[in-house]
């Protein structure tokens, strides 16, 4: 200090200042700039939430325009869903887009209807189903835009919760060599997947825009959004914040692995108890809204004929193809939001090299191409009746049985139109439009086929590496703690697990750091030619990344870091296991009713409704003939049964093959989200084939029911008459 100079006492600012690098070298620890988590946090969302902004632009488009005042109560319950869900958007903005939404649909469906009646000159021809179908659609509508924040909240709380048990395993980790809370945090971000990983940057954006001082003050108001979801993820957070204080190191450490043993129990502690309530929920749904319905149709044949025509095609079609399946649809969903989020499903698919397959729309374009005849064929009985195509190939509209040669079977038509236009009646036609349902579920079973074929495979191969990575993992271990270095360890482990697909996934790290002189981080996660890419799993990633970063603190950390991922994932195994036990009699029943009772039962009725026919037609026949006087007053009964007020089995076949479509997409979606959560890969491999399953039953049952009940009834009735 130069002569002259008063001594200045040096700050405690000035003194960390002088000192942090030092103090950070000596810490080893990662270098993560907090400071840029502001902007990062503003370009995650964006990219992430791209799904969300067309609802935050409608609202802030709309709420632009009318502004309607929110009561305090309903303003605070939506601002809370409109956090969690990370919307940029106002509570009265949202009320507002509800009511514009329900108003536009209701308006638009009265106007249509008033000139529908202006149109015909008669208020008899007022549409009333029309108008009380849009009067459900807007309720539903409103309930459907007011309730989104919510259900985006829930969603997102979903997503989030499948991350927790990483989330805390990566806190633990970390703090295991470097007591920092805040380098946790910004650790754990870095390496989670979305959203969660969202969330903790949001935790630091909050410190930086000044909403709070401390990391600590932001990290608790974020905690308390999962106040009524997931105490135990506080709970392990207030033992990690905790541990900062204890210090005796073993303790501290102690204190560490029981956050990470809390959240474990905590997570698998709902999962039993949803094992528990869905059972009845989905069996309820299952039984009002698939085998009901099913049985009900055999009773519209014969309505729909005494009913004098007031049952038309249209109706069935809107009860069947859209209000059942929307009611089907809505409940499952509604028991699928209680689902708590597993142990994270893996988001790494779409960087496996076979990830475009999934992606391609050649496969559509292909399964449109084998599928067109089928519905050629289908619609064959209209184009003859419908369309000049008969005459210019030289060919009728119509033939008998015995123009074909079948007139064992009577005098009846093939396709069988009445002058009235009603029809067709014929069992030729419902023979053909069998091929309807058939070409629509063979398009979705062959185009998902060829989407996810070589994608399942390296998910089965995945699968089989997660279930052997718990002992890799214990050797990797022992090698580290042994003194061997990572980049040769990876090697010896790969020579002594030969046989097992661990050893294939540990070659390819070998050989990207021997052949390509990568580094072990680029060995495992480079996006070109990583070895995760080729093993998409969550669990295997987060192993590897706490490997990497525990490695960068010594060899002995990284060992002692591995054997507890070890133990980690070996409890992991067997909860999954104990859950999947729990979950297997449920789902084997829903499957084996959705791919074989309700496709029996629906062929069945399709026979059944042919039946009908044919005898109102035979006996619409006979009454004609003198010689059935004998028989008593036939001519009455039939007035009572109008066939030509009846809806035409070929139409109703086709309604029923549409509707089970639907069924097996609503619910395998259903069970592949009960028994391993939201897997869009598994969610389309299953719903090909099960689709497959059931409609080509579906085929079958009718096509020989049909033929088995339409001879006996020929047979039956030739000797009547």
């Amino acid at each position: 200090m130069p002569r002259g100079v008063p001594y200045r006492k040096p700050s405690v600012d000035e003194i960390l200042q002088k000192h942090s690098a030092r103090i950070e070298n000596q810490m080893k620890a990662s270098n993560f700039e907090t400071g840029s988590y502001s902007k990062e946090y503003v370009k995650f969302k964006s990219e992430y939430a791209s799904d969300l902004s067309g609802y935050e632009k409608w609202c802030h488009s709309v709420g632009n325009v009318i502004k309607l005042k929110v009561s305090e109560k309903d303003k605070e319950k939506i601002q809370k869903h409109l956090e969690i869900a990370h919307l940029d958007v106002e509570p009265w903005q949202a009320l507002t887009l509800a009511v514009v939404a329900f108003l536009s649909v209701f308006i638009l469906g009265l106007l249509i209807s008033v000139a529908v009646v202006l149109i015909k000159g008669s208020i008899v021809a007022f549409p009333i189903l029309f108008f009380l179908l849009i009067v459900f659609v807007s309720i539903f509508l409103f309930y459907f835009v007011n309730n989104y924040p919510a259900r985006l909240a829930t969603k997102w709380r979903l997503k989030a919760s499948s991350q927790m048990v990483p989330a805390i395993l990566y806190l633990v980790v970390y703090m295991r060599h470097t007591p920092n809370l805040e380098k946790a945090i910004a650790f754990a971000s870095e390496h989670l997947q979305p959203p969660l990983s969202l969330d903790f940057k949001k935790v630091f954006y909050n410190v930086e825009i000044g909403k709070f001082s401390t990391i600590k003050q932001s990290l608790d108001n974020y905690l308390e959004s999962w106040r009524d979801y997931s105490t135990e993820f506080i709970e392990a957070f207030h033992l990690i914040e905790g541990s900062l204080f204890e210090p005796d190191n073993n303790r501290r450490i102690a204190i560490l692995e029981k956050s990470l043993q809390v959240v474990l129990d905590g997570v698998y502690d709902k999962m039993l108890k949803f094992t528990h309530n869905v059972r009845s929920p989905l069996t309820n749904v299952y039984m009002l809204g698939v085998v009901l319905p099913t049985l009900a149709l055999a009773l519209l044949p014969l309505a729909s004929a005494m009913l004098g025509g007031a049952l038309t095609v249209y109706h069935v079609f809107i009860l069947f193809n859209l209000l059942v399946p929307f009611l089907v649809f809505y409940l499952t969903d509604k028991i699928l939001m209680l689902r708590p989020g597993g142990y994270g499903e893996s988001t790494l698919l779409e960087r496996n090299p076979l990830y475009f397959k999934y992606k391609s729309k050649a496969p559509y374009f292909k399964a449109f191409m084998i599928c067109l005849p089928f519905l050629i064929i289908g619609l064959l009985p209209l184009i003859f009746q419908y369309t000049p195509v008969p005459e210019l190939l030289g060919l009728q509209k119509d033939y008998s049985f015995s123009q074909l040669g079948l007139g064992v079977f009577g005098d009846g038509m093939l396709f069988d139109f009445k002058e009235s236009g009603a029809g067709p009646f014929g069992i030729g036609a419902l023979i053909l439009g069998l091929f309807i349902p058939i070409g629509f579920a063979l398009f979705f079973s062959i185009s998902f086929r060829e989407k996810t074929r070589e994608l399942i495979k390296e998910r089965k191969k995945t699968r089989q590496l997660e279930n052997e990575f718990n002992n890799s993992l214990f050797q990797l271990g022992n090698r580290l703690g042994n003194g061997v270095p990572p980049e040769l360890a990876f090697g010896y482990v790969a020579e002594s697990s030969k046989g097992l697909m661990t050893a294939e996934f540990f070659k390819r790290v070998n050989y990207n750091i021997k052949q390509m002189g990568m580094n072990v981080e680029k060995a495992i996660f480079d996006s070109k030619r990583g070895a995760i890419n080729y093993y998409p799993s969550d669990l295997i990633a987060t192993s590897m990344r706490v490997l990497i970063e525990s490695a960068k603190k010594g060899l002995k950390i990284a060992a002692v870091s591995l054997m507890n991922i070890s133990q980690y994932i070996k409890n992991i195994q067997k909860i999954t296991a104990r859950l999947k036990d729990m979950l297997a009699e449920i789902i084997s029943d829903m499957k084996s009713n959705m791919t074989f009772l309700a496709p029996l039962l629906s062929g069945i009725v399709v026979a059944l409704a042919t039946m009908i026919a044919t005898i109102l037609n035979k006996l619409q026949f006979s009454v004609t003939d003198v010689g059935v006087t004998a028989l008593g007053n036939i001519e009455n009964i039939l007035k009572i049964f109008d066939l030509s007020n009846m809806i035409p089995p070929y139409y109703l076949q086709i309604i029923i093959g549409i509707y089970l479509i639907q069924i097996v997409f609503i619910l395998t979606g259903t069970l592949v989200m009960v028994d391993s959560g939201e897997d869009k890969l598994e969610k389309t491999n299953k719903t090909g084939k099960n689709l497959k399953k059931g409609i080509i039953l579906y085929f079958i049952t009718a096509l020989l029911a049909t033929f088995a009940l339409f001879i006996l009834t020929s047979v039956v009735l030739g000797n009547l008459f």
